[in-house]
């Protein structure tokens, strides 16, 4: 028997099969909101570089989770502004510190939202970078020390999960012995597994006032150029005990993303950063591109190379557009 050559058809879509056969799907509860908490009260600042994101004081955070809760948004992660900063970063772990506060706050204001915390020195210490230094180099041993303190406070604070974005050697296993240790077996670790040395982080380090004084951060941080070595720091933080893995950034690493997916089988987060949400903010306002449907685009092809999580300063946004399709 002679086959006529098989020739694929389209279906007409109409809204109702093309939601039926959707491939994938992307849902506000997979969203991550990022806050900036910065002293004093009643404050809310917006960031130039950074148009429709502010810095909150704490008493403000009650707003910024009903904001959150209305768009579906269930999730956030905080960074800090300290009052202070000093070469140790000892803020970070302060008992009364600004993120200790703000888990607290946040607590009160919204109990069903889940609080992932930003576990790093470099919004503390008053050189920039995201470890203590010994003879002007940043010192590993020391830093995964005050990372794991700053953890554990962190837990006693209130977060469900903690997020070390240092980049630091041996800093997973730390944290974890050190929660296990005082009885935080439960708050899992989202380990910034995969953090590049990105040109993309500009507009957040102006929000989080944590530029380095000196030198870089490509000591610490991974080469763009390499991807292999993506999978063997991830396999690193996956034998500490993450329960999480990141790639950071997202949009220029989706091949990476999509490599992790395919070899754990823990949840992977992808972080959309402060330069890549720049860019169609300020096309967006150029009139060069529809900046709803970029937006839309960009999220659905994260969540499309594999993430199962996305940290996004689009989460608002993109949350009320999920809710209102």
């Amino acid at each position: 028997m002679v086959f006529p050559e098989y020739r694929p058809r389209r279906m007409r879509q109409n809204n109702n099969l093309r939601s039926l056969i959707r491939e994938t799907r992307l849902s506000p509860e997979q969203l991550i909101y990022p806050i900036f908490v910065m002293p004093g009260k009643g404050k809310r600042e917006e960031i130039i570089s950074m148009p429709g994101v502010y810095r909150v004081s704490v008493d403000q955070l009650g707003n910024e989770s009903k904001e959150c809760m209305e768009a579906g948004v269930r999730s956030v992660i905080l960074f800090g502004l300290p009052e202070t900063k000093d070469p140790m970063g000892s803020g970070a772990h302060a008992k009364d510190g600004i993120i200790q506060r703000a888990i607290k706050e946040l607590k009160n204001a919204a109990p069903d939202m889940s609080i992932v915390t930003d576990v790093c020195l470099c919004e503390y210490t008053d050189h920039g970078h995201c470890g203590c230094l010994v003879n002007g180099q940043v010192d590993n041993d020391t830093t995964i020390e005050i990372l794991a303190r700053t953890a554990l406070s962190h837990a006693k604070a209130g977060a469900d999960i903690v997020a070390p974005s240092d980049m630091m050697d041996g800093r997973v296993a730390e944290i974890r012995s050190t929660l296990d240790e005082h009885d935080f077996h439960m708050v899992p670790i989202m380990s910034y597994a995969v953090k590049y040395a990105s040109y993309f982080y500009g507009p957040f380090r102006d929000a989080a006032d944590c530029a380095p004084q000196f030198g870089d951060r490509r000591s610490y941080q991974m080469d763009p150029a390499n991807s292999r070595e993506a999978l063997r720091e991830a396999t690193l933080d996956v034998e500490e005990g993450a329960d999480i893995l990141m790639v950071k950034p997202a949009v220029a690493y989706l091949d990476i993303i999509s490599r992790l997916h395919d070899e754990f089988d823990l949840p992977i987060a992808a972080y959309h950063v402060s330069g890549e949400y720049a860019m169609i903010k300020a096309a967006a306002e150029k009139g060069w591109i529809d900046g709803e449907k970029v937006m839309a685009e960009t999220l659905l092809s994260i969540r499309r190379a594999g993430a199962d999580i996305i940290l996004t300063y689009f989460a608002k946004d993109m949350g009320r557009l999920l809710l209102n399709t």
